[in-house]
């Protein structure tokens, strides 16, 4: 076993020993490589997990998991992590992982965005969305309050400043907590708030946040409907111009085994599903049918509620945002979700919310219900009370306020395991969905001393169709079965290689008090046949293989 902790984030050099460790504790089930390397030169890790006796991972389903695209968004690299030892340390143990092993593969990339997750982690942290690439200019930004750590505490508070006509002020039972002023109110005590940092050249006058330097999103530099920076704020020059994210395209269109995807992210406690910029309606109903039933898996397992994001999560009701999850689905045809992971909200009796509407505007309830939450599970460290600070540039302000970081961001160390061990069995259940290619029988018959008839049945013992989704199947990213007989043997009849038909799955059977007939009971196989001259005796390969569905091999001796 490996000696790993699930109650603290891990440094990149530390995270690649740990990567490096599991693969050595588990040599038949566990490879890695990387797939390229970041903007400042760190390698981005998968780790590859399946039990290498039973065929390698390109012959069988598989399933993809990345987190930590944005650089404060730590704990997805711990539910990756979660993962990879769940399933290593549960092989030979647990019959569903052991089959799912057996089966499947899983391909585990636990840290998207090394670089932005070391600023995030530094000892003097620097909070940015995603890449440390200057973007969209390589230059200063003009002048302003840059957000930094300025007292050395290891955090990014806030600094409130008294002015007469500032829009915060005092609640009047919790004196820490500062809330909105009325609409039409005067005459009392108010504060401007603005993010811990320096301000050089500060007059005295203007408050200006200094737009950050490093202003990519990575999530948004991915194929499917990029636009333009005044569009999609952070989406690059072009798509995937960012190494981080061409690294992880390249590796997913060229692994057609895979069959869907987890993205992990923080916070909102929401399972998101496709689409991300249309509605349900342009969804086909048989896609959308699927997402609804691994959606209701998923708030089983995990307490999550499972959402759409064009419908339910969108930052603006006139806006619309695109990232890995829709690109993976739109574009690739794989079912995926992205998980918002950690919900504060919750944690402190807050419900009936609507997820960002509940940023913009909340019962102050809400935040006093926060505020004791973090006295209480946070034993004090989400909420740091105001303090006295002499600032080098603005003279006498106050620190404090929400430490985002730690209170929002992520969960605190504490409680960081018990979050991230919500998802393990659901990622399984997904993973095992995957369509299935399996041989159901073989035969051969004498037609003559030295001619045969070969029959290979395929069938697919998967619950989703080989094709995995309608949207794949109108998109063309799929082809039938292959089958390929080889041998010394020369054709009659039949090619040596043939492409076969889509298999179903079970996805499509409908209840037992349905009233729609079945036009055949086994869509799920397909039978090749080749009439072949040889000498008795001879061994002749057979190999059926799906882009999606694996491949599977077998030999026949002509008797």
């Amino acid at each position: 076993m490996v000696n790993i902790a699930f109650n603290r984030f891990y440094k990149h050099t530390e995270l690649s020993e740990v990567l490096h460790e599991f693969v050595k504790a588990y040599p038949k089930l566990a490879s890695i490589e990387s797939i390229g390397k970041s903007y400042e030169g760190r390698e981005l890790w998968v780790v590859t997990v399946t039990n290498q006796e039973t065929g390698p991972a390109a012959d069988k389903p598989a399933f993809w998991i990345d987190a930590n695209i944005h650089a404060t968004e730590l704990a997805g690299s711990t539910a990756v992590l979660y993962q990879l030892n769940h399933l290593l340390t549960h092989y030979g143990i647990d019959a569903e992982i052991s089959h799912l092993l057996d089966t499947r593969a899983f391909y585990l990339c636990p840290r998207v965005n090394p670089d932005g997750a070391e600023w995030a982690m530094a000892d003097k942290p620097k909070f940015i969305r995603s890449s440390t690439r200057p973007y969209p200019y390589d230059e200063p930004a003009p002048e302003g309050l840059v957000p930094e750590d300025i007292d050395g505490d290891g955090r990014i508070l806030m600094m409130r400043i008294k002015d007469a006509n500032g829009q915060w002020k005092k609640h009047e039972d919790e004196p820490r907590l500062l809330v909105r002023r009325e609409p039409t109110e005067f005459g009392g005590e108010y504060y401007r708030v603005v993010p811990e940092g320096r301000y050089p050249g500060y007059d005295g006058l203007n408050l200006n946040v200094s737009k950050v330097r490093e202003g990519l999103d990575l999530n948004r530099n991915f194929p499917v409907g990029w636009r333009q920076e005044y569009q999609q704020v952070g989406a690059g020059d072009f798509p995937t111009s960012e190494p981080e994210v061409r690294a992880c395209v390249q590796f997913l269109t060229s692994h057609r085994n895979i069959c869907g995807g987890i993205f992990f992210h923080t916070w909102s406690g929401v399972l998101l599903r496709p689409f991300d910029d249309k509605p349900d309606s342009d969804m086909s109903p048989e896609d959308l049918w699927v997402y609804q039933m691994i959606g209701k898996e998923g708030q089983l397992c995990t307490g999550y509620p499972a959402i759409s994001v064009y419908h339910e999560f969108r930052y603006h009701p006139k806006q619309v945002i695109t990232g890995t999850q829709d690109w993976l689905f739109s574009e690739q045809g794989c079912f995926s979700w992205v998980v918002e992971i950690w919900c504060p909200m919750r944690e402190a009796g807050i419900s009936g919310y609507q997820y960002i509407d509940w940023f913009r505007d909340h019962p102050v309830t809400d935040d006093l219900k926060l505020l004791k939450w973090s006295d209480e599970a946070l034993h004090g460290k989400g909420y740091v009370d105001w303090y006295a600070y002499d600032h080098p540039d603005l003279g006498q302000v106050e620190l404090g306020g929400w430490d985002r970081f730690y209170a929002f961001s992520n969960p605190a160390p504490h409680l960081l395991e018990k979050e991230v061990a919500k998802f393990p069995k659901w990622l399984n259940y997904q993973a095992l969905l995957s369509p299935k290619l399996s041989v159901h029988s073989t035969h051969v018959t004498a037609l003559s001393e030295d001619t045969w008839q070969i029959k290979l049945c395929v069938e697919n013992q998967g619950y989703l169709p080989t094709y995995v989704s309608e949207n794949a199947l109108t998109r063309k990213l799929s082809r039938g079965v292959i089958a390929h007989l080889s041998g010394d043997i020369s054709f009659v009849q039949g090619k040596s290689r043939q492409e076969g038909p889509e298999l179903k799955g079970r996805s499509h059977i409908h209840t037992s008090a349905s009233f729609w007939p079945a036009t055949t009971a086994t869509p799920d196989r397909h039978v090749f046949e080749w009439v072949v001259v040889g000498k008795a005796g001879s061994i002749c390969d057979l190999v059926a293989e799906h882009d999606k569905a694996g491949r599977v091999r077998v030999q026949m001796t002509l008797i």
